[in-house]
């Protein structure tokens, strides 16, 4: 995979890239992360990539000709069309913006299927409009606030998209052993209707996790994960799941893949929490 990163700040980068996964990534060839100089581009003494705003308002905006030109030089020309739409070995050109959809474990792995995927980081009060409709497949955001600039964004998406890329990860099933998984579409449940394999959270949180010792700081690990019995620890940490998922993030049961199992547990959990 190759991801191209246009930003005024290619320094910003360094340390990111050259650590953990993401540097053995690109040691062993598996992921590329080009980095372009926006102001490269420009064509004055002031190296100007910025203007004001057509009808007033605070702040300055991205100028179109250095951003074309950028996008230009790695081979990207205008949508014509969206043909990304007929074409999936078509590059992916992201727009890192607050206004943009949110980014999640779901687009990652939308974008996982690509190639290759262009990354332009916002800065300042945004980007010309013009740039996002002639270039740009999607605006993405990572979160409901705004950042300085669409670095620390575009960070985010090299990092979640890259582990999804086959062989980055040590052990394969490390991404879907996790939250926001994608449950498998027809997997096998016991008598309680617990999953036999978590692999895959169902769109759930991961549940808990503890390593030796198994006392610490007067806080011991669940009995339950020390007996070795396989199928209360099934039961345990989907509960887990659930529970964690109903405290955090009550808002992604909606759309989480649940089972009657699952259901009989949220209903228990849901009066014991109201009970306390």
């Amino acid at each position: 995979m190759q991801f191209e990163i246009i930003t005024i700040f290619p320094g910003f980068f360094a340390g990111i890239f050259e650590h953990g996964i993401v540097r053995r990534a690109q040691a062993e060839g598996l992921v590329t992360a080009n980095l372009h100089d926006l102001r490269a581009f420009t064509h004055d003494r002031h190296r100007t990539v910025d203007d004001r705003p057509f009808g007033g308002g605070e702040g300055m905006v991205l100028k179109p000709e250095p951003l074309a030109e950028a996008l230009s030089s790695i081979g990207i020309s205008p949508l014509a069309g969206r043909e990304y739409e007929q074409d999936s070995s078509r590059p992916r050109v992201i727009l890192l913006s607050a206004q943009g959809r949110p980014f999640s474990q779901a687009v990652a792995r939308e974008l996982a299927k690509t190639k290759r995927i262009v990354l332009i980081c916002g800065r300042y009060e945004g980007v010309d409009e013009r740039i996002n409709q002639l270039y740009c497949d999607m605006e993405l955001s990572i979160g409901d606030y705004v950042l300085s600039g669409g670095e620390l964004a575009a960070a985010v998406v090299v990092d979640t998209v890259m582990r999804l890329v086959p062989g980055v990860l040590g052990n394969e099933a490390s991404g879907e052993f996790e939250s926001f998984g994608v449950r498998d579409a027809d997997i096998d449940v016991d008598l309680e209707g617990v999953p036999r394999s978590q692999h895959g959270s169902g769109g759930l949180l991961d549940y808990p996790h503890y390593t030796r010792p198994a006392e610490f700081a007067g806080l011991r690990a669940p009995e339950v994960l020390l007996n070795g019995d396989h199928q209360q620890i099934r039961r345990w940490r989907r509960e887990q799941q659930l529970r964690k998922t109903l405290r955090n993030r009550p808002d992604l049961l909606k759309a989480a893949s649940l089972n009657e199992g699952d259901q009989r547990l949220l209903i228990a959990i849901r009066e014991e929490e109201g009970e306390k």
